[in-house]
């Protein structure tokens, strides 16, 4: 199946969750989860299937005044 990571595209196997995509994305913590633009925690990250044309976005903390 095809999803957007943080606007990059990626093929993943039918029934991927979230976990996998970051794996392959090859994600570097710290960062939060959007599915769709949807906050997922990372609890849920592992048991959180992708559909066909979803899209992650990674959303790292900034620092800031």
């Amino acid at each position: 199946m095809k999803i957007t990571i943080n606007g990059q595209h990626f093929e993943l196997a039918d029934n991927a969750n979230i976990a996998q995509g970051l794996t392959q994305f090859a994600a570097k913590e710290p960062f939060a989860v959007a599915l769709n633009g949807q906050f997922i925690p990372r609890s849920q990250c592992d048991t959180t299937l992708l559909n066909e044309g979803d899209s992650i976005e990674l959303l790292s903390p900034i620092q800031g005044g």
